[in-house]
């Protein structure tokens, strides 16, 4: 009788997780759950999948550059860590999702343990707006890269790194099941209610340094409109920070957790305030107008300031090239700005409808397609490189 293949899956983030979890499934519904064992480092998502992660993903949910000096003994800790589960695991592949500083490090100890198991990347570094040198860095490091964007293949294809387009998660996805009309009964709200919804992001760093400016915000924002319910989607990794934050606000807060219910509230909310990140795309295909803020440290922002090279940090903002949705960055992300910005689309539906279809006008930009199911393509190229070494 033939072994289970072993599949090593590493996420260090909640999007991350999220992927990694799609694609375990994914494997296993093309090999079948006996034919397959997965190992790795993952959050909640990834564990309902079968791999039991060594330690907690939170704490390398890393934001900006001063703090990745900050934490560094520990990222060389876990990336030890990940490299011994390795050793001992013997797996047949490894997948490393996204998380750029965490799973190169996590590649290069990979090749110290095993120079000859194969290290797929999933998600690329964002070489097109800054630091064209990784392109080169991955090439050396990795087999193959999955891409969630079609533009990403010519920047390392040229270096020699493989690619293989498998599509965005956050494009695929069917909106059309979320149901606004469920999140209000499940929050109380009436069908005229309106609702603000707040995503201040899914990494601890962010909770603590854009979390407060977002609470400041909804404070003021509520004290003017008193009949406002906010919402707010809590990622798995900062759950508990954010409940404990929330606990404290002047303002109700209904905290959601259940992943359906996130994307009902997307359905739902009139506006949405978010950090920006995957969710915004999220947002755009639900169809709900938002204001997207950020803010990191100052020693990272004067960096990142010579070295992007894009206008916008919002990706379908990118796409359109211009601001669909307003971007409040570093020194304009206050909480009077977002107020401002925020009480504009409260205040006129008018606007919120051009938004709204401006933001799925450049989702069609981005390369939107709902028959697209990036997991299946990336479990696809897993297998295939798999099959060249008799397994799979």
């Amino acid at each position: 009788m033939t072994r289970p293949v072993c599949v090593m899956l590493v996420a260090a983030e909640a999007s991350g997780d999220t992927l990694g979890a799609g694609l375990a499934r994914a494997i296993k519904q093309s090999l079948g759950e006996a034919n397959v064992r997965f190992v790795g480092v993952g959050g909640a998502r990834m564990a309902e999948e079968g791999v039991v992660s060594p330690f907690d993903i939170g704490e390398l949910s890393i934001l900006g550059l001063f703090e990745g000096l900050l934490a560094y003994g520990k990222v060389v800790a876990r990336v030890a860590e990940t490299g011994e589960l390795a050793r001992r695991e013997k797996p047949d592949i490894a997948v490393l999702i996204d998380s750029w500083g965490f799973t190169l490090r996590v590649a290069q100890r990979l090749r110290e343990v095993d120079p000859h198991l194969p290290i797929v990347k999933y998600v690329a570094p964002q070489v097109w707006a800054s630091r064209p040198g990784r392109a080169k860095i991955l090439a050396r490091s990795v087999d193959h890269l999955l891409s969630i964007n079609a533009f990403d293949g010519p920047h390392f294809e040229r270096e020699g790194l493989a690619t293989t387009f498998v599509g965005n998660s956050a494009l695929a996805r069917d909106a059309s099941r979320a149901d606004g009309a469920r999140l209000r009964v499940a929050i109380g709200a009436g069908p005229d209610d309106p609702i603000l919804l707040v995503l201040p992001g899914s990494r601890p760093s962010e909770i603590r340094r854009v979390m407060p400016i977002f609470e400041e915000a909804v404070a003021l924002l509520c004290a003017k409109r008193p009949a406002l319910r906010v919402v707010l989607p809590a990622a798995p990794t900062v759950a508990e920070a954010v409940k404990a934050r929330v606990a404290a606000w002047p303002v109700k807060v209904d905290v959601v957790e259940d992943e359906a219910l996130k994307f009902d509230a997307m359905a739902a909310a009139t506006v949405a305030l978010a950090c920006s990140g995957t969710v915004t795309t999220e947002l755009a295909l639900a169809g709900c107008p938002m204001v997207v803020g950020y803010r990191v440290g100052e020693v990272t922002y004067q960096i990142l300031r010579h070295l992007v090279r894009v206008k916008y940090a919002t990706l379908f903002n990118i796409a359109a090239g211009e601001a669909v949705a307003p971007e409040l960055m570093q020194y304009d992300c206050t909480p009077e700005r977002l107020v401002v910005e925020l009480g504009r689309l409260l205040d006129d539906p008018a606007l919120r409808a051009r938004q709204i279809a401006a933001q799925a006008a450049a989702l069609e930009k981005m390369g939107r397609d709902p028959t697209l199911v990036p997991a299946e393509r990336a479990a696809d190229a897993v297998l295939e490189m798999l099959g060249r070494r008799g397994l799979g």
